[in-house]
């Protein structure tokens, strides 16, 4: 069995190595893993600094992109998980918002469901980002239909067949693809669960995400979800 523990960064030099020191290390019953750091086209050091750290992180992969966002830097790491053989996909980031240790309960529970997200039920980001979170959550049942309580989190273990079964219903480099995976399970009736995860403020870095991104990024989802619902309608037959 293989694990791939994805992280996603950008301009993350000050907390990467902190966050790679505190990523799950001992997992039962796990023959394979491999912790994958995405960088995304960063302007500080840290492919440099995620580079450097294979040294003493023989399970580390280091990879670099053109800047494209969370969204498709999230999707380039779980194309590679399933390119590369992975049973599990863990996906969490390295600004040091969430909790590691936490990531514990989601495993000793994974058999028993196809996806296990965490559910930010107190924040540490400040109102503004918990209200666009609510936000996301009521377009989601505009458009599916489905009741979800955190769609978003990048604190998710999810089987690989799950989330194999749902890219091909995304656009290449969508921007919220973790939302849609979540949604999905709920829509097609999936085992999955919801667990309470800590949600600290940012522990360092640059958030690439303002208001006037969210509201952009808000504008093409919209859009995007008019068409994503047609070919969900057509999956579901």
């Amino acid at each position: 069995m293989k694990l791939i523990i994805q992280v996603p960064c950008y301009n993350e030099a000050q907390t990467l190595e902190i966050a790679l020191n505190h990523l799950p290390k001992h997992i039962d019953g796990i023959d394979e893993i491999e912790y994958l750091i995405i960088n995304d086209g960063s302007r500080d050091d840290t492919y440099e600094i995620a580079s450097a750290e294979c040294e003493t992180h023989p399970l580390l992969t280091v990879l670099t992109k053109p800047n494209g966002g969370h969204g498709s830097t999230v999707l380039y790491g779980y194309r590679y998980a399933l390119e590369n053989g992975a049973d599990y996909i863990f996906q969490t980031d390295s600004d040091g918002q969430t909790d590691p240790e936490e990531f514990e309960k989601f495993w000793q529970i994974r058999e028993g469901y196809d996806a296990i997200f965490g559910n930010r039920t107190s924040r540490g980001d400040g109102f503004s980002r918990a209200v666009v979170e609510k936000v996301l959550c009521a377009v989601l049942w505009t458009y599916f239909h489905v009741s979800v309580p955190d769609a978003n989190a990048p604190f998710r273990l999810m089987k690989t067949d799950y989330v194999a079964e749902y890219l091909p219903l995304m656009p290449e480099n969508y921007n919220l693809p973790n939302a849609l995976l979540t949604a999905f399970g709920a829509y097609f009736h999936r085992k999955i669960r919801f667990i309470p995860i800590s949600f600290k403020p940012r522990q360092g870095g640059t958030n690439s995400i303002n208001i006037r991104k969210i509201v952009k990024i808000g504008r093409q989802a919209l859009h995007d979800f008019c068409e994503i619902q047609k070919a969900v309608a057509k999956k579901r037959g």
